[in-house]
């Protein structure tokens, strides 16, 4: 089960035997300052996996704000998501809804400049 508002994504899946898994997490996201890095997008990641609750957040520049799945995903790794687990299976609607409001609250544009640096 997913939901997506704008700022929030939730992604919820219940185990449907002792040998599944389960987790059910929640990103919310804004449009945030880094000293370092300027505008970009900052995550928080909360609620649980396997029953162990989880709370983070990270930050990524606006070039490398639609890498958030992939940032997550480890996140939940180390929270006890198995590494077969797979969150965007059927879940392509709120994605695509989730990526088209980054790109609306960071103004990103087809074109846009990635720093150089970003791409090591």
């Amino acid at each position: 089960m997913a939901t997506f508002e704008p700022g929030h994504l939730h992604v919820e899946r219940h185990a449907l035997n002792q040998d599944d898994y389960s987790y059910n997490l929640h990103i919310d996201y804004a449009v945030s300052q880094d000293p370092k890095e300027g505008t970009g997008m900052l995550f928080k990641l909360h609620g649980s996996v396997q029953g162990k609750d989880l709370d983070e957040e990270f930050f990524l520049p606006k070039d490398q704000a639609f890498d958030f799945a992939r940032h997550a995903m480890h996140i939940a790794y180390r929270y006890g998501m198995p590494k077969t687990a797979v969150l965007n299976g059927t879940m392509h609607k709120q994605y695509d809804q989730m990526f088209e409001d980054v790109r609306h609250q960071l103004d990103v544009k087809s074109g846009d400049p990635v720093k150089p640096e970003h791409l090591e």
